[in-house]
């Protein structure tokens, strides 16, 4: 174990991967932006570098960054998080193949999965994973993989990890999870017996609403060879500047989400006691029913925030088109605070399906504003 790998997180984050540049002492390692590098003859990689498709300096820093602070072996950076996941599945499943599917996952995954690679032969099983039962039965022979988000997006449901990766190594599958919500600096499943941790970048990583890229972290090497693999043979890698502007952000990720998470928390509280809000989905109220366990396995309860409204659709549409410090906006993990309605825009691709999302429901992204601005800008949208 390097000295690095003993040392904390903040510490990790900010110098994993991002060592002052050798060849010119620049503290901020450098943005390689070129296609292809000058070979010493046929074959002969100066560097090891020959096509930044296959390789580049700047996107394996931020693949050793990443690694570091999920505590894996390889990481990889990808273009979009879809584009993660779509190499992720189609790496470990073939045709007839079977995943189980967390009942709540992200519209984008369950399109994915359910519009593009089902007809490619890939079936699934939507299961509430807060349910072992369940989650066991709907195992198969053909089960190649239990593909889980905690918290999940945007019902924010809890998932026993530990417990969940048991059943999956049961059935000699893999256990996969979607970290994006946590980050690594609250969560880090790897360590908890999941296989393989995907990341938006676009969210907490990237931190600014200035990038979009997506990740996989392993802890086992032969995976990551295989996913390597095919991270260069179906190209949708990372490009060498949005891979810089993901390191850039992972520096602050530590001081970033301690705020996103005090701010969140404030700011459930309040909605908790309104009049108009019929229920707060938040994992770090004492009663919600997955409490205990992210107690367990998060070092914080997060920055997202869904609620109910009492009075339906119409209350949910009138708060998101009110608020003014909120930005009615997909996405989230920024600095900034923003505000939307799922059933009709980040997860409208899974209308009229098992994991519809309920048409009152209202998703927040708690920025680092001033919370007092925040709870101001609520109170009287939903006045």
């Amino acid at each position: 174990m390097s000295r690095l790998d003993e040392q904390g997180f903040n510490t990790r984050a900010i110098h994993a991967g991002q060592e002052p540049d050798p060849a010119t002492g620049a503290v901020i390692p450098p943005v390689h932006l070129t296609t292809t590098y000058k070979q010493d003859g046929v074959g002969g990689l100066r560097g090891g570098y020959e096509y930044s498709r296959s390789g580049n300096p700047t996107r394996d820093a931020l693949h050793e960054a990443l690694a570091s602070l999920e505590e894996g072996v390889r990481a990889l950076a990808f273009a979009s998080g879809l584009a993660a996941e779509d190499t992720l599945l189609r790496t470990v499943c073939r045709s007839g193949d079977h995943v189980v599917l967390g009942g709540d996952a992200y519209g984008g995954t369950f399109r994915l999965i359910s519009r593009v690679l089902s007809e490619w032969g890939l079936e699934y099983t939507p299961v509430p994973l807060d349910d072992p039962d369940a989650v066991r039965a709907a195992m198969r022979p053909t089960t190649r993989a239990i593909w889980c988000e905690t918290p999940s997006n945007p019902l924010l449901n809890i998932t026993d990890i530990a417990r969940t990766a048991e059943i999956a190594h049961e059935a000699g599958a893999l256990l996969v999870v979607d970290n994006t919500f946590a980050s690594p600096y609250l969560q880090r499943p790897l360590t908890l017996g999941a296989d393989v941790v995907v990341h938006s970048t676009t969210k907490y990583l990237g931190g600014h609403s200035d990038v979009v890229g997506g990740a996989l972290v392993t802890s086992d090497a032969d995976l990551g060879e295989r996913l390597a693999y095919n991270h260069n043979a179906m190209g949708a890698v990372a490009s060498p500047f949005d891979s810089w502007l993901v390191l850039r952000s992972l520096k602050t990720l530590g001081v970033r989400v301690d705020r996103h998470c005090a701010n969140a928390a404030r700011i459930a509280e309040f909605l908790l006691d309104h009049p108009a809000v019929a229920s707060v989905l938040y994992p770090g109220l004492p009663d919600h029913p997955g409490h205990a366990v992210a107690a367990s396995q998060m070092s914080g309860f997060g920055g997202m925030v869904s609620f109910r409204l009492r009075d339906g659709e119409d209350a949910a549409l009138k708060v998101c088109e009110r608020t003014k410090l909120f930005t009615l906006a997909e996405s989230l993990g920024g600095v900034e605070s923003l505000i939307e309605h799922p059933g009709r825009m980040t997860h409208a691709s899974a209308a009229g399906s098992p994991l519809e999302v309920p048409a009152d429901l209202v998703r927040l992204s708690v920025g680092i504003e001033d919370v007092e601005d925040l709870l101001v800008d609520l109170e009287q949208a939903l006045s």
